[in-house]
C-alpha cells in the first residue's frame, strides 16, 4: 500500500462497506472468458488488504451477461448507485472503468454521487477520490476512453457488415415468399401455395387500396397466411395463421417483394428510459438499395405506388386530412372537399335525425385546431352529393358497358384465386395425411406403443382433412352462387344503364367513392347566398355548379304552406285539439313528419300568427263569463242554468272548457263563425 493510497483511505471509509462490482458483457464471455471473471472476483482480497473486514466486502454480480452501454437493464449497477447515494459505500471496486460503465452519462453520474458522499473508487491501477480534481480528471478521461473503445469496436463490426451489404452479399432475414437457394441467391419460395398467397395479397391491396380491407377479404374467404418461425424449436418452419395488420403493413412497406436488395432502411434511436425506437427512413436515405437484385412479386413502380397510397391513407387521420382511402360512410365527397375560404381540407361530420335519417355535413375547422378559432363554414352535404352524382352519371354514361364488364371479370378472377388457394390448403392437409400414413405403415407392428401413437396421429390428420374438404366444398358452392347465370345477366342488363348501376342500392358506397376518385381531383365549396361548387376533373377540366343554400333545421321542420292554410280555415270553428284530430284524420303531418297534437297546432298558430278560436269569437262580439255576469247582474250558477235552459246562446272556445256567450239582445249573424260539436266532453259545440 503506497503512502498516497494510505492517505486517501480513512477510518470513515473503513466503517462503511466495500462494494465490488462484477460484470461481463455477454453470456458467451461468462462461459468462455473465465479468466476475466476470476480477476474481478480477486479484487475482494484487495479490499481486505486495504483494511476492510471480510463481512464488509459486498459483491454485486447480478449483471453478468449484461452490456455496459446503458444502465437501464443493469439491476446490479442501479443497486450500486443507490447504495453509494445513501452513504453506505466507502469504496467502489471494479477491475477497470469499462466494467462499471461504457457510457459517459452513467459514469459521470456515478462520479458525482461518489464525490458528494466521499466514496473512493478503485481499479486495477490504484485508488481514486472523485472529490479531488486530479483524480476526477483522470477518471473522466478513463470513462471517455472506455466509451470510445466501445464505439471503435462497433464501428469495425459495422463497417464490415456495411461493406458486405453494399455488394449485396450480406444474408438478411427474408420476408415470407422469398428464400435462399443452395447457392445463396434469393429466389421465390418453391412452395406454390406460398407464392399464390403472396400474389393474392398484393392483388387484393391493389383492388381495395387499404390494408384493413385486405385483411377483411382474407378473413371472409377463410384464407390463412404463411410465416416462418424466427426462433424456437421450429425455427425456419412454415406456419399458417390468420393475416394480421402488423404483418400486412410490414409486407406493403418491404422493398424485397419488388426485387430490391435493401439494407439500412431505419435508424435506431435510444430513448432516455432505455427503450429503442426504430425510425423509418425515406428511400433516398437508405444505406444500400440495389434494384432488380432478385425475382420479385411486384414491380418497383407498383411498390412506389403502394407507398403513395399508404401515405395518403396516413394523411386521412392527420391534421390536413388529405385524401385517404374510401370509407363506408354516406358522404360521397369524403376526403375530396376543399374550403373555398381558407383552402384547407374539409372534414365530414354525421348526425342522425329522430326518424333515423343520416345527415352529412362538410365542416372546415380552419385555424380552430391550432388557434381555437371558429370554423370557416359548415355545409349540409345531401344536395351537394346529389348534384355531383348527377354530374358524374352524365360524364360516365358512355363508359358504362366497359366498366360493368371489367367489374364482372374482376369478380370472377377474384373468386377463382380464392378457390385455388383454398384447394392448396386441402392439398397441404392431404400431404400431411399421406406422410402420417407412411410413418404408420413403416413402424414395427410389435412395437405397440409407437404404433398406437402413430395411428392416433394418422386419425387426427384424417379428421383435419375431412374438415378442410367440407369447408372447401361449402365455400366453392357459395362462390358458384355469386357468379351464376342470373347474376351475369343482371350485371349485363345494368351495364347498359350506368345510372341504374350508380344508384343501385346494392352498390357499396365505398365503390362509388372509388369510381369518383378516378374522375374527380377535388371539389371546392363556398357558402354565400348560394352554394358555389367548383368541380375539378382528372386531367384539368373543371366546371362550376350553383346550388340553393340548404334550408336550416327550423325551415326543414316547418309546416307546409297548404297545411297552415288548412289550419287557419279550421280554427274558424274548432279548438286546437279538434283541429289536430281533423288533420290526423285527413292524413296530414307536421314538418317533422309526426302526427298533430294540440301543442303542435298551438306552435303553428304562434309561428304563423294565426288567431285562436277564442280570439275569433271575441272579435265576432261574444262575451266572456265575467262580462255577461256583469251585464245581467247574475252569478255563475245562474248563468249555467240559463245556458242549459236555452235562454242564453253559448259555446266552448278552447280545450280548457271555457265558455263564451252571445249578448241577450244580439244573435249571431249568418256570416259569424259557429263552433261545431265534436262529440266529446272537452269540445262541445254551441248550446
Amino acid at each position: 500500500m503506497t503512502t498516497e493510497t494510505h492517505q486517501k483511505i480513512t477510518a470513515s471509509h473503513l466503517k462503511r462497506g466495500a462494494y465490488l462490482y462484477v460484470r461481463q458483457s455477454t453470456l458467451r464471455q461468462v462461459l468462455e472468458n473465465t479468466e476475466s471473471t476470476k480477476r474481478q472476483y480477486a479484487l475482494r482480497q484487495r479490499a481486505i488488504a486495504l483494511g476492510w473486514p471480510t463481512d464488509k466486502v459486498i459483491v454485486i454480480d447480478t449483471d453478468l451477461g449484461q452490456s455496459g452501454a446503458s444502465s437501464v437493464d443493469r439491476e446490479g449497477f442501479q443497486k450500486l448507485v443507490a447504495e453509494v447515494g445513501m452513504g453506505r459505500a466507502g469504496i467502489v471496486l471494479g477491475l477497470e472503468v469499462s466494467r462499471l460503465a461504457r457510457n459517459s452519462t452513467d459514469w459521470h453520474r456515478l462520479l458525482e454521487i461518489c464525490a458528494l458522499t466521499d466514496t473512493l473508487i478503485l481499479d486495477e491501477d490504484g485508488v481514486y477520490d472523485p472529490a479531488h480534481f486530479n483524480d476526477r480528471l483522470l477518471l473522466g478521461l478513463k470513462g471517455t476512453m472506455s466509451e470510445a473503445e466501445l464505439h471503435v469496436l462497433r464501428a469495425r463490426l459495422r463497417g464490415g457488415i456495411l461493406n458486405k451489404a453494399r455488394r449485396g452479399e450480406l444474408r438478411c432475414r427474408l420476408p415470407v415468399g422469398l428464400v435462399y437457394d443452395a447457392g445463396g441467391a434469393v429466389v421465390l419460395d418453391p412452395d406454390k401455395h406460398v407464392q399464390e398467397t403472396v400474389h393474392l395479397f398484393f392483388q387484393t391491396f391493389a383492388r381495395t387500396g387499404a390494408a384493413h380491407a385486405t385483411i377483411k377479404h382474407f378473413r371472409q374467404q377463410g384464407l390463412l397466411f404463411p410465416s416462418r418461425a424466427a426462433a424456437g424449436e421450429h425455427k425456419g418452419e412454415l406456419v399458417w395463421t390468420p393475416l394480421s395488420l402488423g404483418r400486412a403493413s410490414s409486407m406493403l412497406h418491404n422493398p424485397w417483394y419488388a426485387g430490391a436488395y435493401a439494407y439500412g432502411r431505419s435508424r435506431v434511436r435510444r430513448q432516455p428510459d432505455g427503450r429503442v425506437r426504430h425510425q423509418r427512413l425515406p428511400t433516398d436515405q437508405w444505406q444500400v438499395l440495389i434494384r432488380d437484385a432478385h425475382p420479385a412479386y411486384i414491380s418497383w413502380q407498383q411498390y412506389e405506388h403502394i407507398e403513395q397510397r399508404l401515405r395518403a391513407s396516413a394523411k386521412a387521420i392527420g391534421f390536413e386530412r388529405n385524401g385517404g382511402p374510401p370509407r363506408e360512410g354516406p358522404a360521397l365527397l369524403q376526403g375530396r372537399v376543399l374550403c373555398g375560404l381558407c383552402g384547407s381540407r374539409m372534414g365530414v361530420h354525421y348526425y342522425i335525425r329522430r326518424n333515423g335519417v343520416v345527415v352529412t355535413t362538410y365542416l372546415c375547422e380552419g385555424r380552430g385546431r391550432l388557434f381555437g378559432d371558429s370554423h370557416c363554414q359548415s355545409i349540409a352535404g345531401t344536395a351537394i352529393d346529389a348534384a355531383i352524382s348527377d354530374l358524374l352519371v352524365e360524364a360516365v354514361t358512355p363508359m358504362a358497358l366497359e366498366l360493368a364488364l371489367a367489374v364482372q371479370q374482376e369478380i370472377s378472377t377474384r373468386l377463382e384465386q380464392a378457390d385455388r388457394l383454398r384447394h392448396r390448403q386441402v392439398e397441404r392437409v392431404q400431404y400431411e395425411v399421406d406422410h402420417a400414413r407412411h410413418r404408420y405403415m413403416q413402424v414395427d407392428p410389435a412395437n405397440r406403443l409407437v404404433a398406437d401413437s402413430l395411428e392416433a396421429d394418422w386419425n387426427a390428420k384424417l379428421r383435419a382433412l375431412a374438415e378442410a374438404q367440407q369447408d372447401y366444398q361449402q365455400k366453392r358452392a357459395s362462390d358458384r352462387m355469386v357468379i351464376d347465370d342470373d347474376e351475369r345477366k343482371r350485371i349485363l342488363n345494368l351495364a347498359t344503364d350506368f345510372p341504374a348501376v350508380w344508384r343501385d342500392a346494392n352498390t357499396a358506397q365505398r365503390e362509388r367513392k372509388r369510381m369518383l376518385a378516378l374522375l374527380l381531383e377535388d371539389v371546392t365549396l363556398i357558402k354565400n347566398q348560394q352554394i358555389t361548387v367548383a368541380v375539378r376533373f382528372r386531367g384539368g377540366a373543371s366546371t362550376t355548379l350553383t346550388l340553393p343554400r340548404p334550408l336550416s333545421a327550423n325551415q326543414l321542420r316547418a309546416t307546409r304552406p297548404e297545411v297552415r292554410k288548412e289550419i287557419d280555415s279550421l280554427l274558424d270553428q274548432y279548438t286546437d285539439a279538434q283541429v289536430a284530430h281533423l288533420l290526423n284524420e285527413r292524413g296530414l303531418r307536421t314538418g317533422a313528419g309526426d302526427a298533430f297534437d294540440p301543442v303542435s297546432v298551438q306552435w303553428v298558430r304562434f309561428s304563423a300568427k294565426l288567431k285562436s278560436l277564442k280570439e275569433r269569437l271575441l272579435e265576432a262580439g261574444m262575451l266572456t263569463t265575467q262580462e255577461i255576469s256583469a251585464r245581467l247582474g247574475v252569478g255563475r250558477t245562474t248563468l249555467g242554468r240559463l245556458r242549459r235552459n236555452g235562454r242564453l246562446k253559448a259555446c266552448i272556445c278552447n280545450d280548457h272548457g271555457e265558455w263564451l256567450y252571445w249578448p241577450p239582445d244580439q244573435l249571431p249573424s249568418p256570416t259569424t263563425p259557429s263552433p261545431a260539436p265534436m262529440g266529446n266532453s272537452t269540445a262541445r259545440g254551441a248550446i
